[in-house]
């Protein structure tokens, strides 16, 4: 949670992350407003409109800070 939304992260050791039922899932069960899915590639994309795959090296820069 954060300011009343949630936000939800995953991390895969594959290069090349794929929409998967478990992330649509997660986003409907836990009630997600966002999903991240940090990789071990080197592009950053969208999966859906709401669940983005994050390359590691561009973590802190697609993340915003939590304070």
């Amino acid at each position: 949670m954060r300011g009343g939304v949630r936000l939800g992260f995953e991390v895969k050791r594959i290069v090349a992350p794929a929409l998967t039922p478990s992330m649509r899932s997660a986003m409907h069960d836990l009630k997600l407003n966002s999903l991240t899915v940090v990789h071990a590639g080197d592009q950053t994309f969208p999966l859906s409109p709401h669940i983005q795959a994050v390359a590691f090296r561009d973590v802190l820069n697609a993340v915003r800070p939590l304070h």
